[in-house]
């Protein structure tokens, strides 16, 4: 079924939105409906039309994400949308292969996505690059196990929150670096509560985001600078016990929680969440912050890459001692004499995605057969590759 992709105008926003509706099944007020036509930004929304009739749709957000501790400007593909009838053709596919190229001409050399179906995005080169713990604690099992010396302070003042939240979200690869506009109106839950932990010398150190409703206590975000923060924040919730029964919070992979409490019988849930995708390998590895310190090194990869051509092919990667690289694409005639050779690696788009972010290790992702390598060029990237926990607290 032949069709066109442009981006939606103004003219095709309400169109847009009827398919968001029908295909997320959530229904907006005339209000709402009218306040989304309001903020519509041309340029983000492309669509696939058959004739006149849009079909197929998605949308590129220009945002910002934390990798080693660098800023990049990251394509956070959403609403990913076909009416029913138009289903199965390969619309969604060709989009996905135009967010790349235009991702890629606007300097947005990696792309985040919620994956209504992992294996399906999988296909197009993203991964999976985070996985959460879902706690589910019943009250008794705080009450009365942290003590605090700080005190706790209600705020609806997110320019209070940020500086807490760009602290800690530097920790980690795949946060967002969140603007003014994402906190006032792109976040979700907006009927949630926070409050912020000073500690003994008045310093923010801390803050939650929660809500209790029907005895249960849910946390979305618990964010906390040092132990001191986090022992302020456990107290905090424990201190709601006259509300609820249980508690629901989300954190990070490698959050220790239970090895803190008496009784460590708590519900964890590992859930996974975002895929990331490399949009261009180049510009990435380039800007990539990699452990300093180490002598130079050089490794070629391989890298196999069906949707974005730029990225498939063999290139030469030398990092300096500060942990800056300089990549070069080169003729695959030109490493046939070096077969075999310990600095050659091989992998696709989305297992090089996995490994760059941190999410899986070099030695793992060669032991289950993602990553042909020898065993001294594993090494070598088990050194370069930071050891930083993959996390985001944001939907979109």
């Amino acid at each position: 079924m032949e069709g066109n992709i442009r981006a939606i105008g103004l003219d095709k926003v309400e169109e847009s939105l009827r398919l968001s509706q029908f295909a997320f099944q959530y229904e907006l007020s005339e209000a709402e409906l009218a306040e989304r036509i309001a903020s519509f930004k041309p340029g983000l929304s492309w669509g696939y039309y058959i004739e006149d009739q849009l079909a197929a749709k998605l949308i590129i957000l220009k945002l910002q994400t934390w990798i080693n501790g660098r800023s990049f400007d990251m394509g956070g593909i959403a609403s990913v949308a076909t009416w029913p009838e138009f289903r199965r053709h390969g619309m969604v596919k060709k989009l996905l292969i135009h967010a790349l190229q235009t991702m890629k001409e606007a300097g947005q050399t990696v792309s985040f996505l919620h994956p209504f179906e992992f294996p399906f995005y999988r296909k197009y080169g993203w991964e999976t690059y985070i996985e959460h713990k879902k706690y589910e604690i019943p009250k008794d099992l705080i009450i009365k196990q942290f003590t605090s010396l700080g005190q706790m302070k209600q705020t609806n003042d997110w320019k209070l929150l940020d500086p807490i939240y760009q602290a800690y979200a530097q920790q980690f690869n795949g946060t967002l670096i969140r603007d003014e506009a994402w906190w006032t109106k792109n976040r979700g839950n907006k009927s949630a509560a926070f409050a912020i932990y000073y500690d003994e010398s008045n310093v923010a150190k801390g803050y939650i985001q929660y809500k209790v409703k029907n005895k249960e206590m849910n946390v979305d975000e618990l964010v906390f600078l040092d132990e001191s923060a986090r022992r302020g924040l456990w107290k905090f919730i424990a201190d709601h016990d006259s509300m609820m029964e249980k508690v629901i919070v989300k954190a990070p992979i490698d959050d220790q929680l239970a090895f803190l409490l008496t009784n460590p019988r708590i519900k964890q849930e590992i859930v996974p969440y975002f895929m990331a995708r490399i949009v261009d390998l180049v510009a990435f590895i380039e800007k990539l912050p990699m452990t300093t310190g180490l002598e130079k090194q050089k490794l070629e990869l391989q890298i196999t890459d069906s949707f974005a051509p730029w990225n498939n092919g063999t290139f030469a990667v030398k990092w300096n001692t500060s942990g800056k690289a300089k990549v070069k694409q080169v003729e695959a005639s030109l490493t046939k004499e070096t077969k075999g050779s310990p600095s050659i690696l091989a992998c696709d788009i989305g297992t090089l995605s996995a490994m760059l972010l941190g999410y899986q290790r070099p030695t793992l992702l060669k032991t289950i057969g993602r990553l042909q390598a020898t065993n001294e060029a594993v090494e070598i990237l088990e050194q370069l590759i930071p050891r930083n926990t993959t996390y985001l607290m944001d939907f979109f």
